[in-house]
Order: structure tokens, then C-alpha cells, then sequence
């Protein structure tokens, strides 16, 4: 009881707050909802991030595997299958794919898939690019 009597006249000695607390929740409301935007924001990259990378990988492993046996069709093969991936993942998170497919030397093939991140935040544009590449499956007879 006395501790609860000197903690009351601590606080009489402090004197009014005068609507400090108002003024503290203004000015601290925007900033937390700003950052639960930005978090939000951030999240929605992390998984486009990884949709394009999917994409791209599911793309380059088609044009591994159909490059050596079909030459002039397998870039257009791959194209469908990494925008088929994306639309699978994440059709409405991510915006304008674009999938290049190119042959990089020697059997090696490589699939790049660009996305624009859905904005939360309207000044904030963010576009996420992924790569993939590897060898091309193929047949190499036995020289013996």
C-alpha cells in the first residue's frame, strides 16, 4: 500500500502530461504502418524472387533436356514451360515476365527470367532477375 501511496505521488509531482500521448501516437502510427508496408514489400520480393528463379530453372532444365534433340524449336519449349511455372506460382504477384533463352557457347544453354514485384508501396519499383544455365543433355557415342 505505501509502495502503491509514493508511486501516485511521484507521478503528481511529474505534473500533467498535457496530451503528450496524443502527440506521441500521431507521430509514431505513420511510421509503423510505414513499416509494415516496407516488410510487406519485402516479403512479396522474397517470393517473386524465388517464382522467377523456379521459373528459370524449370526452363533450363527443358532446354537441357530438348536443345540437342531439337535445335530450332527448344527455346520456344522453354519459354512456355518457364512462363507456365510462374503462372503456376505466382500469376498475380508478379507482373511482366519476360523469358529470354539463349545458347551461351559449346552445349551449354542458359534461361533468364525477369519479373516486375508487385508494388504495395507506389514509389517503390522493384524488378527481380534470375539465371539459369547448364550443359546440354546429350548422346556421346563410345569411341572404343
Amino acid at each position: 500500500m505505501k509502495r502503491l501511496r509514493r508511486l501516485l505521488e511521484q507521478r503528481r509531482a511529474q505534473g500533467p502530461d498535457d496530451g503528450m500521448s496524443s502527440i506521441e501516437f500521431v507521430v509514431t502510427t505513420p511510421i509503423l504502418i510505414g513499416l509494415l508496408f516496407l516488410a510487406v514489400q519485402f516479403a512479396l520480393g522474397l517470393f517473386a524472387h524465388e517464382v522467377a528463379l523456379a521459373a528459370a530453372q524449370a526452363g533450363a532444365r527443358e532446354a537441357r533436356a530438348t536443345a540437342d534433340a531439337n535445335p530450332s524449336g527448344w527455346q520456344q519449349k522453354a519459354q512456355d514451360v518457364a512462363a507456365a511455372r510462374i503462372s503456376s506460382l505466382g500469376p498475380s504477384l508478379t507482373d511482366n515476365p519476360v523469358i529470354k533463352t539463349e545458347d551461351i557457347g559449346q552445349h551449354q544453354v542458359r534461361v533468364t527470367v525477369q519479373v516486375d514485384v508487385v508494388p504495395v508501396i507506389p514509389f517503390l519499383h522493384m524488378t527481380l532477375t534470375s539465371v539459369s544455365q547448364g550443359p546440354v543433355e546429350r548422346f556421346v557415342p563410345d569411341a572404343g
